[in-house]
């Protein structure tokens, strides 16, 4: 007679050997690293610190919280410096050299301000062109330190008839612009009038003689529909128209000493 199925599977079951539990992963590495010589421990500690190396190295420049607080504040300093230097050189890009006052570069620059204000705000003020008569005779007289001294009278008489908001500028050689605001038309040309009497009454002497200039001025009206190219064209022209009415004037009167 036959055995049933299930009782020959008990005894092989019975016979075979019982399975060991599973490992776990820690005591597998623990197991791992205690068959490892000595020698290749020794080696991965040494990569370890190579490693550890290498990440330092990844700082910049191996630089410490203080020495990084320090760097910007070093940087901050050299930055403001440096800002204050190019306020320095835009200044000095739109200032005339020899007479302080703003070149042509400035003073355009400072026109248009006046105008975009004038156009926001509604207000008027005067544009005029000024051209110094009879600079080059006493230049080709007296050389070019004494035509300096006559322009740098001539800026400080200027200066001395306009108020502080007014502003004074050299356009090039021997022909200035006075932005003035708040003037109708009859005062601006009242005020073009009084700048050439001013500056008619200057008396000058260089080796011993005695010389005058002159100066021949023309006006632009500014308003909210000022451009200040055209204003400019335009008080250049009525200079040009008040210079020739002036020709009939002694160019240059030199009384010996």
């Amino acid at each position: 007679m036959r055995k049933p199925k299930r009782a020959k599977a008990a005894r092989k079951l019975a016979k075979s050997p019982a399975k060991s539990p599973a490992k776990s992963p820690a005591r597998s590495l623990a197991r791992s690293l205690a068959k490892t010589p000595a020698k290749s421990r020794k080696a991965g500690k040494t990569r370890s610190r190579v490693a550890a190396k290498a990440v330092h190295k990844t700082r910049p420049n191996g630089v410490k919280p203080d020495d990084t607080r320090a760097t910007i504040r070093n940087l901050r300093t050299k930055l403001t410096q440096a800002l204050r230097r190019i306020d320095e050189l835009e200044a000095a890009a739109d200032t005339d050299f020899l007479l302080g006052i703003p070149n042509r570069r400035g003073f355009e620059r400072e026109l248009h301000r006046a105008i975009a204000y004038m156009k926001r705000y509604r207000a008027s003020g005067a544009l005029i062109v000024l051209d110094v008569d009879r600079l080059k005779p006493i230049n080709d007289a007296f050389g070019h330190a004494a035509g300096d001294e006559v322009l740098k009278t001539i800026v400080a008489t200027l200066t001395r008839q306009v108020r502080s908001s007014d502003v004074v500028g050299r356009l090039g050689g021997d022909e200035f612009a006075l932005l003035l605001w708040n003037l109708s038309a009859t005062d601006a040309k009242a005020k073009a009038v009084t700048f050439e009497e001013a500056i008619d009454e200057l008396s000058f002497t260089f080796r011993g003689q005695s010389v005058n200039a002159g100066a021949s001025a023309g006006v632009a009206l500014l308003g909210s529909h000022a451009e200040a190219g055209r204003a400019l064209e335009e008080a250049d022209a009525a200079m040009y128209v008040r210079k020739a009415q002036r020709r009939h004037e002694p160019r240059i009167r030199i009384v010996a000493g």
